[in-house]
């Protein structure tokens, strides 16, 4: 069986955009700053798009903090064609930790991350079906660390349950990660070294 070629299917979508003056609309989750560079900096060219920052797997507070000043700090500073507007979630780890339950053994790339993508994705589906979106979709994808096809899959489950169209992607394609290694120079951003669970910190970091 052939795999997907998402990035391919994403082209293929944006080539057959309508040529209108109001650009669709997408909801995009975002994990990080550096994951949403070279995606906004793509993406902007053909949508309307909103950054959700909805992730409560990220351990510790101060660490989330962090991570979620760089992120509206960035979209302040980049240019688009069209503009990026920034909403935040709901930050409460226990959501994090209740979907995790009886698989916090497991090791990174696994079932405990395909349940935080499920999370995270469900929140983003969520939320463009309230705002009314015609797209939702996520940065995650741009990680050589995370599964595409697995994200693909459940962006796809849920958005035949929300009634809002799933934005196919495979971001870290066509030298998208070596992009968003270049763009998180140019701008000085914050960059983390590892996922941002407690379990993720501890497998990068064991003595810690």
């Amino acid at each position: 069986m052939n795999r997907r070629n998402y990035q391919r299917e994403l082209e293929q979508l944006i080539a057959g955009l309508p040529p209108e003056q109001q650009a669709p609309t997408l909801l995009l989750h975002s994990c990080c700053a550096p994951c949403s560079s070279y995606v906004l900096e793509y993406l902007s060219d053909y949508f309307r798009i909103t950054v959700l920052y909805y992730n409560p797997n990220i351990y510790p507070e101060e660490e989330y903090r962090t991570r979620a000043a760089e992120q509206k700090h960035f979209i302040s500073q980049l240019p688009t064609r069209y503009p990026v507007d920034f909403t935040e979630g709901r930050y409460d780890p226990g959501d994090f930790y209740a979907c995790a339950r009886g698989i916090e053994h497991l090791p990174e790339g696994g079932e405990r991350c395909f349940a935080c993508y499920r999370l995270r994705l469900s929140e983003a589906a969520r939320t463009a079906k309230e705002r009314g979106c015609d797209y939702f979709t996520t940065t995650l994808t741009i990680s050589p660390l995370k599964n595409a096809e697995k994200l693909n899959e459940i962006g796809e489950e849920l958005a035949a349950v929300c009634g809002v169209r799933w934005l196919p992607g495979d971001f870290k394609k066509k030298d998208g990660y070596r992009r968003s290694t270049e763009l998180s120079k140019e701008y000085g951003m914050y960059r983390q070294d590892y996922c941002g669970c407690v379990y993720s910190l501890r497998e990068r970091h064991p003595d810690a």
